[in-house]
């Protein structure tokens, strides 16, 4: 039997608070003036057969069939099948925690080549097993550089994800942290007004590489003048662009983080995705979460074991460094796979493809008149166009055309209606690009 803490005295108590006589009547709320009766316009049940029938019904509205391309941070990436076979497999699919090293090797060293692999990636020389996703990564990022210079101030580009820059103030809103939102101005976040928001109360500014707009932009001189402010300086990245970019660690970044769906993570209506975070050597014991370390035992063995894990749950709660409690084991392994999968070449060979794809799409799209090309900007896969109309409004237009032709900007930035975030990966073909673009002139 399970232990249950409340006593027979505890329960009558706490039905007496909410004016009942019995368990019974809290569900109905017969006789009772409660405003939400628990057991209140529920269905009634459902055989199995009903309900799988139901949740296909409901399944059947989703538009899985349209040609992608909206991106803003995620993306449609091709996933080698080989991904989905290794991570189902039952050794890593229900693996043992890693807490014990002697019951978990296989983990381990994943979590460790995994590790390996986001260093070389973003050129920095630590990383961690993973965090939950981009926006968390970010947020955590922005606390450890609180830890570390004491201070309490950020200052964050208006290019960083609308979406990511949400989940930092929902974080953030009972703590005590001044965040300072630096406006874009349209196309990229400029280094000027950035540093001008810096002062001496700033602990970091935090920056995307590309922008949200898709725009590159080279931040050595920015992470420069910074260090020089005695703050810290944090990238998002987009990982798969690092394949051809200048290196976070290049630019001399503190922090870097990332949002990691588009290494063999499907989008998934939304999740679970993989959080990225590595860091400079000196920074490596005030970072969040596990790190995976190889050794030898006694015998000179080869062995993995964790090495750090700074977390709640081991350490004196109040020299945690975050209460981050594990890290997206699965998802890194899918990145791993990835990554193992295409290879050095293959993953410059991607980045490439998205590249020359994205390039092409522009110029199909600005070929229509009325369509405009925002920014002038070296972008990587995504870019910017202005429409003659609100961009929401055509984009669901274009819905019944077969297209999820982008995302309109309007709805994180109100000032932009009429501009829609076109997203270009290596699956969309020279077909698909054209008719997309003969589609959005129909529509126009």
């Amino acid at each position: 039997m399970p232990y249950i803490a409340n006593t027979d005295a505890d329960r009558r108590e706490m039905l007496r608070a909410v004016g009942c006589d019995s368990f019974e009547q809290l569900w109905t709320g017969a006789g009772v003036d409660l405003p939400y009766p628990m057991l209140e316009n529920l269905p009634r049940g459902l055989s199995e057969f009903e309900v799988t029938r139901r949740l296909e019904q409901l399944a059947s509205r989703n538009h899985t069939h349209l040609v992608n391309f909206v991106g803003l941070g995620y993306y449609d990436h091709l996933i080698p099948a080989a991904v989905g076979e290794i991570t189902r497999r039952s050794e890593f699919y229900t693996a043992y925690t890693p807490y014990q090293p002697e019951a978990s090797q296989g983990t381990l060293q994943a979590i460790y080549e995994y590790q390996s692999a986001m260093s070389r990636l973003t050129g920095m020389p630590v990383a961690n097993a993973s965090l939950y996703d981009g926006g968390t990564a970010l947020f955590e990022a922005m606390m450890m550089a609180v830890r570390i210079t004491r201070k309490r101030r950020a200052v964050i580009s208006g290019a960083v994800s609308p979406i990511f820059r949400k989940m930092i103030q929902c974080y953030s809103r009972n703590l005590d942290i001044e965040l300072v939102e630096v406006p874009a101005d349209g196309v990229t976040s400029a280094t000027e007004r950035l540093l001008a928001a810096v002062d001496e109360r700033t602990a970091c500014v935090l920056v995307q590489y590309p922008n949200v707009f898709g725009t590159i932009e080279d931040w050595t001189s920015l992470v420069a003048e910074v260090h020089a402010r005695k703050a810290l300086a944090i990238c998002s990245v987009y990982p798969l662009a690092l394949a051809v970019l200048k290196t976070p660690g290049e630019m001399d970044f503190d922090i870097v983080t990332g949002e990691g769906q588009s290494l063999g993570i499907p989008l998934s209506f939304g999740g679970p995705y993989l959080g990225i975070m590595a860091v400079k050597q000196e920074h490596m014991r005030r970072m969040p979460g596990r790190i995976c370390g190889r050794t030898v035992d006694r015998e000179g063995r080869e062995g993995f074991v964790l090495t750090l894990q700074a977390r709640e749950q081991h350490i004196r709660r109040e020299h945690a460094m975050s209460n981050i409690c594990s890290n997206e084991s699965l998802c890194a392994l899918s990145a791993l796979v990835y990554l193992t999968c295409v290879g050095r070449q293959g993953l410059i060979d991607v980045a490439e493809l998205c590249l020359a794809k994205a390039a092409f799409a522009r110029q199909e799209l600005v070929r229509i008149d009325g369509v405009e090309p925002v920014g002038v900007g070296p972008f990587f896969n995504e870019f910017v166009i202005r429409l003659p109309g609100d961009a929401s409004e055509i984009a669901g237009h274009m819905i019944d055309k077969g297209f999820a032709v982008g995302f309109p900007l309007g709805r994180y930035y109100p000032d932009r209606k009429d501009q829609l975030l076109v997203a270009v990966t290596e699956k969309r073909t020279r077909e698909e690009i054209k008719a997309m673009a003969n589609a959005l002139e129909a529509v126009l």
